[in-house]
């Protein structure tokens, strides 16, 4: 039984995502010896050589085959297992569009694929390995649920909760290693259902993923400026929390912010409620600019697409003095 210590959450926070996912990996195989766990020839990547080395029979290296990797998942999924693919998120996601579209669209085979370094953490290996598209193509093919939690203990949980579910799911990883942690003491999780980690009255930041940290931090530093900041970790992107969207409907701007390109992703998500609300508050989209740009460390990156605490909420303050001058 997983232990949501203090103390273990910071150990997570320092494995990164794909620790925090293979520490789940152990949890829900001793709970159902039917869950399975497969990977393109990235074992160690994935954070599995622990359940690798001690549930053998419940690890399937397919290696460098990214389509057949999902196609080998449904056809467990077909015969009453419960599969979790993972690789690089630019390859199951993206190179495998057609396999997630027929096998778990379409035939809504339970499959979860876990999209290792989402976003940009990858970045120094070059825009083949940026992941920036891969909630604008799932969120368009039906019946797949798109979680992409804030912090690695989010990922252990969204990965227990992902195993309890007969629905195909996409869970996006973003952050690297010393991913730093949003939640320092234990709270509930719940598919669909998003969490107001801050109150506040003139702005609602509704985040996702990585971005929900830089997200908290803006919104303090915004605090200092007099102005109060609602925060909202929207880890489910499908199917969204349209009621936690409609709550932020109380203030005078609503900012989405993520590691996401801004087409299709959160923004476009919370743009289609607030589109057909009326009476509802201006939308500013902050993510991933329309562009690739030059591989770099993580951090140079998320500087250069303008998404660090400082940037975050020097636009989010510019935008809110243009509305209410």
């Amino acid at each position: 039984m997983i232990d949501y210590t203090p103390i273990n959450m910071k150990i997570w926070s320092r494995l990164g995502s794909s620790g925090a996912y293979g520490i789940a990996a152990v949890e829900v195989v001793q709970n159902n010896p039917n869950i399975v766990f497969l990977t393109a020839d990235v074992c160690s990547f994935s954070g599995l050589d622990r359940l690798s080395e001690n549930y053998p029979k419940n690890f399937y290296n397919v290696g460098i085959s990214e389509q057949n990797l999902i196609g080998i998942a449904a056809g467990l999924a077909k015969e009453g297992f419960i599969p979790f693919v993972s690789t690089y998120a630019a390859f199951d996601s993206l190179r495998a569009a057609d396999q997630i579209k027929v096998n778990m669209g379409y035939m809504n085979l339970p499959v979860k694929i876990v999209g290792l370094t989402s976003g940009l953490s990858v970045g120094i290996l070059g825009p083949t390995h940026f992941c920036n598209e891969d909630i604008a193509l799932i969120r368009s093919l039906p019946n797949i649920i798109i979680i992409s939690p804030a912090d690695c203990t989010e990922t252990i949980k969204a990965t227990i909760a992902s195993a309890k579910i007969n629905a195909p799911v996409y869970l996006r990883l973003t952050g690297g290693i010393n991913n730093p942690p949003v939640y320092k003491s234990d709270y509930d999780f719940e598919i669909g259902k998003a969490i107001t980690i801050k109150d506040g009255n003139d702005i609602a930041i509704i985040a996702t993923g990585s971005m929900v940290f830089n997200s908290l931090s803006a919104a303090k530093l915004l605090e200092e400026e007099g102005i109060s900041v609602k925060v909202v970790n929207m880890h489910t992107i499908k199917p969204l929390d349209v009621d936690a969207v409609r709550e932020c409907f109380n203030t005078k701007l609503i900012i989405t912010v993520e590691e996401h390109s801004v087409y299709g992703g959160l923004g476009s998500a919370v743009s289609e409620v607030v589109a057909m609300s009326p009476n509802s508050p201006p939308q500013r989209i902050l993510g991933l600019s329309d562009e690739y740009k030059a591989a770099g460390s993580y951090t140079y990156l998320i500087d250069q697409y303008e998404l660090n605490l400082n940037q975050i909420k020097e636009k989010i303050l510019k935008t809110y003095k243009e509305i209410t001058k």
